[in-house]
């Protein structure tokens, strides 16, 4: 199965968390392409529409393979498996761990409102991606949630493999995937339209919830 845009996955992904009652909830989308996913989610279970920024730590070399993920806290998560496979040392991982941060609060500035998450205290958290590969970023994502007194952390998804989907079912009180495909190579796989999302979309999609929102 593929689906034809993140427009057609996140109205897919929110008629099936219609199906869970939710308490207050708000939805964070992990930018850049889980923001339409998450506008869609948002809007089918009436949540509240944010980001959270996680960043992947790239492997020395090779930036697309992941050694592990940072959240804004800037709380790591590391592989050492891959680590100690690549001999990767403590050096490159806090320049590249420094690095990722300086985005993350880019990112932030760029996309939030005061450079803040919304509050999550008490409050049914789902976050939500347009897809998950490795799982680093969307698991700094749960903990760093968790770390703010959540009433629920939910994951959300359109694809994940499974064995990284069981992985996080440790990690949340809910993971949600409507796909869970043995021959997983990349998320865009499962798309027949994944063009990249710009910072200027992600901007425009926020201010366009809190337009409306604010009516």
């Amino acid at each position: 199965m593929q689906f034809r845009d993140r427009a057609e996955a996140g109205a897919l992904l929110g008629r099936r968390l219609q199906q869970e009652t939710w308490d207050d909830p708000i939805v964070l989308a992990l930018p850049r392409g889980g923001v339409p996913v998450a506008e869609c989610v948002a809007d089918a279970i009436g949540g509240e529409l944010g980001v959270v920024v996680t960043r992947k730590i790239g492997a020395p070399h090779n930036r697309e393979l992941a050694i592990g993920a940072v959240d804004p806290d800037g709380r790591t998560i590391i592989d050492s498996r891959i680590v100690q496979a690549l001999a990767v040392d403590d050096s490159y991982i806090r320049a590249e761990t420094s690095r990722q941060l300086q985005e993350i609060e880019r990112r932030m500035a760029e996309y939030c409102e005061n450079g803040d998450v919304p509050n999550r205290k008490a409050r049914d958290v789902v976050l939500v991606d347009d897809g998950i590969a490795t799982g680093y970023t969307i698991l700094a994502a749960a903990r760093y949630v968790r770390r703010h007194g959540p009433a629920r952390t939910v994951i959300a998804t359109p694809v994940c493999p499974p064995d990284v989907f069981s992985k996080l079912q440790e990690e949340a009180d809910m993971v949600v995937s409507l796909l869970l495909p043995a021959h997983f190579i990349a998320v865009g796989q499962f798309y027949e339209d994944f063009s990249q999302v710009s910072d200027a979309d992600v901007r425009n999609i926020l201010t366009r919830v809190r337009t409306e929102g604010s009516r």
